[in-house]
């Protein structure tokens, strides 16, 4: 198994990388790369229909959380495409970027075309980047720093915060004149220092009016200069550069594993042949062929009873722990490597 987990992560990924990099695949053909990942990792070899010990959404978590590494296609297709999304708002050149600029023009890659006349890659980059729905898990993750202002747009951008104007300010939005306009656009220096100008459809009320004033408070600790250019941060990384790593991180969205938080990062360190670690990986899930798990998948069994003592159900913990043939071969371990004490002593110790 585990040279099927290394061919995995190093061949089966890497043959559709390039196509996954440039062009959105559809979900038949995710769903069919996932199903054959699945086949060549617990039935490569067979003929027969094997079992699926592990969910293929945990095969597919972080080793340190309790899964083996592999990437989820479909997340991992989307974390290649946003780096398009980060390269066109970015301040990279090149011929590419200059032939979308000319059609969509914008160097922020936000789209001023009409929709049925967009090309269907640039649908695509928009869809797996969340454009137009509520999670917009890509415009999430990035801030701008504001230079002159040239490119942020004062209201829809996070520039100041970690959220929106508008996000943050609902109902002023709502009555601004100023929508869609760059930061530049909404105020002017004089004398030396920036002043605001903003536009309204009417008279605030005085709770409108108040709101105003915290959100003019907390725009006074943005620093407008002249002297630079608006840049983008990516909030995921420490040097603030995209990477399809932190992508996929987020995508993945993984979530905390509770009490084993820690254990499967130590397993991971350990010295030891690969095939035992997996062993030791598929016993603290509870996914090893034991009685009981067979049982439980209706797979016919003579007895869930341990065939070793047959007091007993069969299961991972009296397997390897509660057994009196397992606690003889600890015993020989431990003598051996001169550790002396019961068994849950030293078990206690270890761990």
């Amino acid at each position: 198994m585990a040279g099927q987990i290394c061919l995995l992560k190093s061949v089966f990924t890497a043959i559709p990388l390039f196509y996954l990099s440039v062009f959105k695949a559809p979900a038949t053909v995710h769903d069919r790369i996932s199903s054959l990942q699945r086949k060549f990792l617990w039935a490569w070899g067979k003929e027969t229909k094997t079992i699926s010990w592990v969910s293929w959404k945990n095969v597919c978590r972080p080793q340190e959380e309790g899964g083996l590494g592999i990437k989820e296609i479909r997340s991992f297709n989307t974390a290649l495409l946003a780096k398009w999304k980060w390269r066109i708002m970015s301040d990279e050149g090149g011929k590419w970027k200059d032939i979308l600029l000319s059609k969509y023009g914008t160097e922020t890659g936000r789209g001023k075309v009409r929709q049925r006349y967009q090309s269907w890659w640039w649908k695509d980059l928009a869809k797996v980047c969340g454009e137009g729905v509520e999670e917009e898990w890509f415009h999430k993750a990035i801030l701008w720093k504001v230079g002159d202002g040239g490119l942020v747009r004062f209201w829809e951008d996070t520039w100041l915060q970690n959220n929106s104007l508008k996000v943050l300010y609902p109902r002023l939005y709502s009555l601004s004149l100023d929508q869609g306009k760059k930061v530049e656009e909404v105020g002017g220096w004089e004398d030396g220092r920036w002043r605001w100008r903003l536009n309204w459809r009417r008279d605030r009320h005085e709770w409108e009016s108040n709101l105003e004033g915290n959100m003019l408070s907390s725009l006074n600790t943005g620093v407008i200069c002249q002297d630079s250019h608006d840049h983008l941060v990516w909030r995921k990384d420490p040097a603030g550069i995209f990477s399809v790593k932190s992508a996929y991180s987020i995508l993945a969205n993984h979530q905390d594993i509770g009490e084993m938080e820690g254990v499967f990062s130590t397993l991971w360190q350990a010295k030891a042949p690969p095939k035992v670690l997996l062993t030791a990986w598929r016993v603290l899930h509870d996914r090893i062929p034991t009685r009981v798990n067979l049982y439980r998948r209706g797979v016919p069994v003579i007895s869930p009873l341990c065939p070793f003592c047959s007091l007993s159900e069969e299961s991972s913990q009296h397997l390897f722990l509660d057994c009196a043939f397992a606690q003889q071969v600890w015993s020989r371990c431990y003598r051996w490597l001169e550790f002396w004490g019961s068994i849950t002593t030293i078990l206690g110790t270890i761990c």
